[in-house]
């Protein structure tokens, strides 16, 4: 049997998210059916986006890499981390093991060419836009990519760090504005880009058209350690 490993509590929240939906996309009867999972919950790890944005801030790749090490050592076949904005140090990270690390970003753009999206909006943290990390990942699938303007990218950071990092309501008011503006320039999907985001959809109507990378993530590791998909999620985008 396979075992996922997760580097997880970035944030904490999310990683509970993320644990919750490989129970529930997996095509289960029993406890046995599901995946094993060795999951190290490390919130104690240096906020990734204050260190895209400033080097010298504290750097999250030395915890990263002794969690990915340990989850080898134990056994896991690959590793998931439910952070989106930490695969700005994707190649670094992934260099210090021999298992695979699963690639949110890559598989999210994948899934969207699956489903024939030409072009797509992007919510995530600021670390992950000025990285350019969707950017580089769609275009490799050949999809166009929109950004949120400068007010709507306030929005998203907010929502991200004063709501839901927080752990205080959302003001769902700035999610449905920064999402209909990236639609507004042609974004045919929008992108939940931060695990973060994920909780809104849990809690919230967000209307068709949504990916989230969450979902992405946990769907990549139940295949990659070959448990059956519950057939509603073969396709990920919302419909309504």
């Amino acid at each position: 049997m396979k075992t996922l490993g997760v580097i997880g509590g970035l944030g904490p929240m999310a990683t509970a998210y993320f644990l919750r939906r490989i129970v529930e996309m997996t095509d289960a009867q029993t406890d046995q059916e599901h995946l094993d999972a060795i999951v190290f919950n490390r919130p104690s790890i240096p906020d990734r986006t204050a260190y895209i944005l400033d080097h010298a801030k504290p750097s999250p790749l030395v915890p990263i890499v002794e969690a990915a090490q340990k989850l080898e050592a134990l056994g896991a076949c690959c590793i998931a981390i439910p952070c989106i904005t930490s695969h700005a140090l994707y190649e670094d990270f992934s260099a210090a093991v021999r298992i695979p690390f699963l690639h949110a970003l890559r598989e999210t753009a994948l899934h969207l060419r699956e489903n024939g999206v030409k072009t797509a909006g992007i919510l995530a943290t600021t670390g992950t836009v000025r990285a350019g990390l969707f950017q580089y990942a769609l275009a490799e699938q050949g999809i166009g990519c929109v950004l949120p303007d400068e007010t709507n990218q306030q929005r998203v950071m907010q929502l991200i760090y004063d709501d839901c990092k927080a752990g205080r309501p959302v003001e769902l008011d700035k999610f449905h504005a920064a999402a209909s503006a990236v639609q507004k320039q042609g974004a045919e999907c929008v992108i939940l880009g931060c695990t973060e985001l994920s909780l809104i959809k849990r809690d919230y109507p967000v209307g068709p058209g949504v990916l989230d990378t969450l979902d992405v993530l946990a769907r990549a590791g139940i295949l990659r350690c070959e448990k059956p998909l519950r057939p509603a999620y073969d396709t990920l985008i919302t419909k309504e």
